[in-house]
C-alpha cells in the first residue's frame, strides 16, 4: 500500500495515544484481576478506535497498513469468517463457560478494529511493560491469599484455574523481557527502583502459575525461556544470565516444594493417573482428557473436510458416550482440551489450516523482526510477540483456550499490542505516534 504524510499527533493527557495506552496498560493488569476486564476494556478501545478513525478520515490522516499488516489482518479475518460461517450451518454459538462466551467468533473482528487504531495511533511502549508487570504482581497477590489465606487447593480468582495459571506465567514471562529490555540504562535509584519491580512481578506471576497447580504451563516454560535466550544471548554477559536463570529456579523450584502449595501432588497425581490409564482406568484427570483427545481423533477422521460444526460435536460425543464407547466424564466439557484437536474435529482440516496460519503467520513474521531488529526495544517487542503466540501453542496442547474468554481475550489483545507497538518503533516499518 502507498504511505501518505500524516500529521503528527500531540500526546495531550486526552489524546489518542494517551487513552489507548490507559487502556493497554489496564487490559494487562485486570485481565485475570478483574472478571470483566477481558471483555469491557477491548470494546471500549473498539468504539474509540472507531470514533477516532472516523474523524480522521474527514481530515485524511488514514495511517495506511504495509503488506505485513495485510497477512496478520487476513488471517484473522480467515479465522473469524471460518468460524461464523461454522455457526451458520449449525445454528448454535458457542457460549464458553457460565455462558461467558457467546459471540466468541465475532472477537477477532474487535481485534482488527482496535489494530487499525494502534496502528494509527499506538500506545507507549512502557504501557505493555509496566501492564503486564502490574498484571503478573496482582496475579501473585491473589494466588497467594487463595491459597495460603483462605486454604484453597488450586488459586483461580473465581475463574477456571487453568486460564488463571496459564496467563499468570504468560505475564510473567513477559515482564522478564520488560526487565531485560532495561539493560544499559543508567544505574541510579529510579532505575533501581523500577528493575526491582519488575523482578517482583516476575516472581509473583510464576508463583501464581505454581500455586494454580496448572500443569500446562509448566510444560511451556523452557520454550519461552530458550526464547528469551535466543533474543538476548549477544548483549547480556554471562554474569548476569547466571544470576537470573539461578533466580528463577530457585523461585520454581522453591515454590514447588512448599507443602501448601500442591505441586508435588499434581505430578505425583499426573503420573498415577497415566499408569491407570494404562490399566483401563479412564476416570482420572489425565484419563479423560486423553478420552477427549481419542474421542477428538475419531470425530475428525469420520468428518475430516469440514468436520461436525458447532454443537453437533457435542451431541455425536455424547451419543458414542451412551454407546459406553468413552467415559461419561467428556461430556461435562463443551471442548477437547486441545485447540488443534478439538479445531480438527469441529471445523475439519480446513479450520484446522485457519488455525495453524493465526499461529504461523505471526510467528514467521515476529522471528523476521528478531532477526533483522538490532536495538533493543525492537528486539524486545519482537521476542514478546513470539512468547504470546507459542506460549498460546503450548498452552493449546492440554486446554482449548482459545475457547476461554480470558484466552482468547488476551491472546488477541497481546498479539495486537506487541505488533503495533513493533511497527511504530524505529525500523519497524511504520510511522506511528509515540506517547
Amino acid at each position: 500500500m502507498l504511505e501518505t504524510v500524516s500529521t503528527p499527533t500531540r500526546s495531550t493527557p486526552f489524546s489518542p495515544p494517551m487513552i489507548f495506552s490507559g487502556l493497554l496498560a489496564a487490559f494487562l493488569a485486570f485481565l485475570i484481576a478483574f472478571h470483566p476486564a477481558y471483555y469491557v476494556l477491548p470494546l471500549t478501545a473498539a468504539v474509540l478506535v472507531l470514533g477516532s478513525l472516523a474523524l480522521a478520515a474527514r481530515r485524511s490522516l488514514w495511517r495506511p497498513l504495509d503488506r505485513e499488516d495485510g497477512y496478520c489482518l487476513a488471517v484473522l479475518a480467515l479465522f473469524t469468517a471460518l468460524w461464523c460461517l461454522d455457526v451458520a450451518r449449525t445454528g448454535k454459538w458457542p457460549v464458553g463457560e457460565e455462558n461467558q462466551g457467546l459471540y466468541l467468533p465475532l472477537w477477532p473482528l474487535v481485534a482488527a478494529v482496535v489494530w487499525l487504531g494502534w496502528r494509527r495511533w499506538p500506545p507507549a511502549v512502557s504501557a505493555l511493560w509496566y501492564g503486564v508487570a502490574a498484571g503478573s504482581l496482582i496475579a501473585g497477590g491473589i494466588a497467594a491469599y487463595e491459597r495460603w489465606g483462605l486454604g484453597l487447593g488450586r488459586a483461580s480468582n473465581g475463574i477456571n484455574a487453568i486460564p488463571f495459571g496459564n496467563l499468570s506465567l504468560l505475564l510473567a514471562t513477559l515482564t522478564m523481557v520488560a526487565f531485560l529490555a532495561r539493560r544499559g540504562r543508567v544505574r541510579n535509584a529510579r532505575e533501581w527502583l523500577i528493575r526491582g519491580f519488575f523482578l517482583l512481578a516476575v516472581v509473583a506471576g510464576l508463583a501464581a502459575s505454581v500455586l494454580s497447580g496448572t500443569r500446562g504451563s509448566w510444560i511451556v516454560f523452557p520454550v519461552l525461556l530458550w526464547l528469551l535466550y535466543v533474543a538476548f544471548w549477544d548483549s547480556l554477559p554471562a554474569r548476569k544470565v547466571v544470576p537470573v536463570v539461578v533466580a528463577l529456579a530457585v523461585v520454581v523450584i522453591g515454590a514447588s516444594l512448599v507443602p501448601k502449595a500442591g505441586v508435588q501432588e499434581r505430578v505425583a497425581e499426573a503420573v498415577e493417573n497415566l499408569e491407570e490409564y494404562a490399566e483401563g482406568d479412564t476416570y482420572s484427570s489425565v484419563g479423560v482428557r486423553l478420552e477427549m483427545w481419542r474421542a477428538g481423533a475419531r470425530l475428525f477422521s469420520e468428518k475430516p473436510v469440514l468436520g461436525w460444526g458447532e454443537g453437533r460435536l457435542e451431541d455425536q460425543r455424547d451419543q458414542w458416550v451412551a454407546k459406553g464407547l468413552y467415559n461419561r466424564g467428556i461430556s461435562r466439557y463443551d471442548q477437547l482440551h486441545n485447540d488443534l484437536i478439538d479445531t480438527a474435529a469441529r471445523r475439519g482440516l480446513v479450520g484446522l489450516i485457519s488455525l495453524l496460519l493465526l499461529y504461523g503467520v505471526p510467528i514467521v513474521l515476529f522471528a523476521r523482526h528478531l532477526r533483522r531488529r538490532k536495538d533493543i526495544q525492537g528486539r524486545a517487542l519482537a521476542v514478546s510477540g513470539l512468547i504470546v503466540v507459542v506460549a498460546f501453542i503450548g498452552f493449546g496442547l492440554t486446554q482449548s483456550l482459545l475457547r476461554d474468554v480470558r484466552g482468547l481475550s488476551g491472546f488477541l489483545g497481546m498479539l495486537t499490542a506487541c505488533w503495533c507497538l513493533l511497527k511504530a518503533t524505529p525500523g519497524g516499518g511504520g510511522k506511528g505516534v509515540q506517547a
